[in-house]
C-alpha cells in the first residue's frame, strides 16, 4: 500500500516516466544514481512498477499498461484485453447497462467494461488490489464510470446491477487451484450470486470439468491467437446447457449441436488440428462434420479428410507420409528431404518435442511439421506441412 501511495504522488510518478524503459541489465546503476536525489523506498517501488508495466504490455498493451499501476498477481491473472473487451461487448449487446464486478482484481475487465459504455461497480477484498484497481480507473479516464469498493464480495449486494461478473481466484499458496470448490470464492457461491441476477457472466479455468458446470449455464470457451484463454458460463444469455467455443481475434463462435463423437477413418490426404477452444468445448465432431472428415483415433482430437476445406476452426496440414513411429526412419526422410526447420506436434505421444528434434538433427533448407500421434492405437509419425 505505502509502495502505491508513494507512486501516485507527483515525484512518485515523474520517478515512473523517467524509469519507464529501464533494462533489467542497467537497473542496479539506475537505481544508484537515482537513490543520489530520490527516497530509496521509492525508487524501488518505481522500479518494481517498471518491472510489472513491462510484463503487462502482453495483456493491456504498451500504452495501456505504461499508465496503469500492478500488483505481481494482478500482472498474473488479469484477463488479456482483447478477451475482455469481447465479453464487454457481449455484455452490451445483451443490454446490460451496469454490472456488479466481484473479485475485480487490478481492474482490468472494469475497464473493458466501462470502455463498452457501461457503468461498473468493481469490489475486491485485498485493500492494495482496490487501490490499484481504483488508480487504473482514474490513470485511463474511467473513474466516472467504475466504482471502487474494498469490500468482501459475499456480503455485497448486487440487487441494483444489470448483470453480475465473477472471477474468483484461481491460485493458492501452492500454485493453480483446479478444483471449482476451492476457488475464492468457490464456484457454487458464485453460481448462486448469479442465479440471483438478470444476467452473469463466471469466469472459470478453460479446464474446468464438463460435469462441474451447472445446467442453468451456457458455456463458452474463448481462445485468442490460438491459446485457450478462459472458460465462461453464461447466465441469462444463451440457451441453458448448450456450449460455444470463440475464437478471437474475431471473434469467431461455433455453437455447438449436439453431435455424437465422430467416426474414426484411415488417414486422407489432410489433417485437421482443431483450435484449443474447441477442443475444450468438445466441438470436435461439429469441426469433423463441417470437413467431411473422421478422427485418426477415437482418443485423438485430429481430424482428417480427402478434400481441402476452410475452416477457421482448426488449422489444416497436408500430410505426405505416414510412418510407424521410427527415429531412424524419420531421420532418414528429413535428410533425403533436405528439412531443417521442423516443427514437431505431439497428441497422445509420450515423446517430447525437444528430445525428437535433437535425436534427428534436422539440416537443410526446407520445412515440415511432424505430428507424433496414435492411428487406430498405433504410435505414428505423420509428415506434412501447412495446407494452402
Amino acid at each position: 500500500m505505502n509502495d502505491l501511495a508513494l507512486l501516485l504522488t507527483p515525484e512518485g510518478r515523474a520517478l515512473l516516466d523517467e524509469v519507464r524503459d529501464t533494462d533489467a541489465a542497467h537497473e542496479l546503476a539506475v537505481a544508484t544514481r537515482l537513490r543520489r536525489d530520490h527516497p530509496a523506498e521509492l525508487v524501488s517501488a518505481a522500479l518494481g512498477q517498471a518491472r510489472l508495466r513491462q510484463r503487462a504490455v502482453a495483456k493491456f498493451g504498451a500504452e495501456d499498461a505504461g499508465r496503469m499501476f500492478f500488483t505481481p498477481n494482478g500482472v498474473e491473472q488479469s484477463t488479456r484485453v482483447s478477451v475482455a473487451a469481447y465479453r464487454a461487448e457481449r455484455m452490451k449487446g445483451l443490454g446490460v447497462t451496469s454490472v456488479a464486478d466481484l473479485c475485480c482484481g487490478i481492474g482490468g475487465d472494469a475497464i473493458a467494461l466501462a470502455r463498452a459504455g457501461i457503468r461498473v461497480l468493481a469490489v475486491d477484498r485485498d485493500p492494495l488490489t482496490a487501490a490499484a484497481a481504483r488508480a487504473n480507473a482514474e490513470a485511463l479516464g474511467l473513474a466516472g464510470l467504475i466504482e471502487v469498493r474494498e469490500a468482501d464480495v459475499t456480503d455485497v449486494d448486487t440487487g441494483g446491477h444489470d448483470a453480475v461478473f465473477v472471477d474468483p481466484a484461481r491460485r493458492g499458496g501452492r500454485g493453480r487451484v483446479f478444483d471449482p470448490e476451492a476457488y475464492s470464492p468457490p464456484l457454487s457461491w458464485a453460481v448462486g450470486a448469479a442465479l440471483k441476477a438478470p444476467r452473469a457472466a463466471l469466469k472459470i479455468a478453460p479446464g474446468v470439468p464438463h460435469e462441474a458446470i451447472p445446467a442453468e449455464a451456457e458455456a463458452e470457451w474463448i481462445s485468442d491467437g490460438g491459446d485457450v484463454k478462459e472458460a465462461v458460463l453464461w447466465f441469462g444469455a444463451g440457451a441453458p446447457g448448450t456450449v460455444r467455443a470463440t475464437l478471437l481475434p474475431g471473434p469467431r463462435t461455433l455453437p455447438g449441436r449436439g453431435l455424437p463423437d465422430p467416426g474414426v477413418r484411415p488417414v486422407g490426404r489432410y489433417l485437421y488440428e482443431p483450435d484449443g477452444a474447441v477442443i475444450r468445448a468438445h466441438l470436435v465432431a461439429e469441426v469433423a462434420e463441417d470437413l467431411d472428415g473422421g478422427l485418426i483415433d477415437p482418443t485423438i482430437a485430429y481430424v482428417t479428410s480427402d478434400e481441402l476445406h476452410g475452416t477457421p476452426y482448426a488449422t489444416a496440414y497436408e500430410i505426405t507420409d505416414r510412418l510407424p513411429f521410427n527415429v531412424k526412419k524419420l531421420k532418414a526422410l528429413l535428410r533425403e528431404r533436405e528439412v531443417g526447420m521442423l516443427t514437431v506436434k505431439k497428441r497422445g505421444s509420450a515423446v517430447e518435442p525437444e528430445e525428437l528434434r535433437r535425436k534427428v538433427k534436422p539440416q537443410g533448407p526446407h520445412s515440415a511439421t511432424v505430428f507424433l500421434t496414435r492411428v487406430a492405437g498405433a504410435p505414428t509419425m505423420l509428415v506434412g506441412r501447412p495446407a494452402r
